[in-house]
């Protein structure tokens, strides 16, 4: 796991770039997940999961703005599924995501994604969902106001309610921050626990997805972060037909409703864990997180070596650490 950490690490810092400025107040950090199944199709097994993160003043106004998708899909014709597929968001993709190849649009979505941060500055959630918007010859939702229109082609309508949601995020966390600090955003999705189909069973494809915001002092080290998880499953047959598709909510939104210290020796529920692990990560930077010390558990999950840690964090913390690590690359 180290040494995928550190791989990831390097070339995340690669990507950071500018600050936002801080007043010496205190913020909030908060984070939403929109998700739909709705474009699973025959033969394309399909999760669109939009998150946002915010900082909020201490008027309820967003300082910064942070938004991805990670739109992950599979080819599932015939049964199959493709379990070891690697996945981008399509922050992440650049222009590899060819909107603009195949569409009349003049910028990439991950440009137009930063001119829809730079629009909610300043505004609150109200304002924000207010923003007038029309359905256009697509059937996408899309702002009316053609300045806006201009930097902002794409369907805003998820990004819009996930951006409300982090704003509303019943489990956001407080900080001081003053001066230069940064922000980042980021999210992993692995499949290794999708099965194909046969004739005599349907399969399932397991598109997960972890989720990370942070927020970054000049230093290097972790001022506020924070953690989220999905788990939509989506079965298949053999013929590459769609079933049934779950989706409860994310692991935050869950918490009792998650299940964990029913179905297990927990003693904490994820969400109270996760909290537990992102207070752990305040104030380290991303080679601390990276080079912690972990072993395999009975179960075959990676967590804490240290048993005071282990206490109060005891789910896996492989994937936490990944892309809390990849959000500090991340962070501009």
């Amino acid at each position: 796991m180290k040494k995928i950490l550190a791989i990831t690490l390097l070339l995340c810092m690669m990507l950071v770039m500018g600050a936002w400025s801080a007043s010496g107040e205190e913020y909030t950090l908060g984070m939403g997940v929109v998700v739909s199944t709705d474009s699973s199709d025959t033969n394309n097994a399909q999760v669109d999961a939009t998150v946002a993160a915010v900082v909020l003043d201490k008027d309820g106004k967003i300082a910064a703005c942070r938004i991805d998708c990670a739109q992950s899909k599979m080819d599932v014709t015939d049964g199959e599924v493709d379990a070891e597929k690697e996945f981008l968001s399509k922050v992440e993709l650049k222009e590899d995501y060819n909107m603009v190849k195949f569409s009349d649009a003049t910028l990439e979505w991950y440009q137009q994604a930063a001119n829809f941060e730079e629009f909610c500055v300043g505004k609150t959630a109200d304002e924000v969902l207010a923003t007038e918007t029309v359905l256009n010859d697509e059937g996408h939702t899309v702002f009316v106001d053609e300045t806006l229109h201009a930097s902002v082609s794409i369907s805003v309508a998820d990004m819009q309610q996930a951006v409300a949601k982090a704003c509303a995020d019943d489990q956001a966390v407080t900080f001081t921050a003053n001066g230069d600090v940064t922000f980042g955003l980021a999210c992993n999705t692995e499949a290794t626990e999708s099965v194909a189909a046969t004739d005599d069973a349907d399969g399932v494809v397991k598109m997960y997805t972890d989720f990370a915001a942070a927020v970054v002092d000049a230093d290097g080290k972790v001022l506020a972060n924070l953690q989220d998880a999905i788990q939509p499953q989506i079965v298949i047959d053999i013929d590459g037909e769609i079933g049934d598709i779950t989706f409860r909510g994310t692991k935050r939104e869950l918490k009792e409703d998650y299940n964990m210290v029913k179905f297990s020796d927990a003693t904490l529920e994820w969400y109270q864990q996760a909290a537990n692990f992102e207070a752990y990560a305040n104030g380290k930077t991303a080679e601390e997180l990276a080079g912690v010390e972990t072993v395999v558990n009975e179960e075959g999950h990676q967590v804490f070596a240290d048993e005071t840690l282990l206490a109060s964090v005891s789910i896996s913390i492989d994937g936490m650490t990944d892309v809390l690590v990849k959000a500090i690359g991340y962070a501009r």
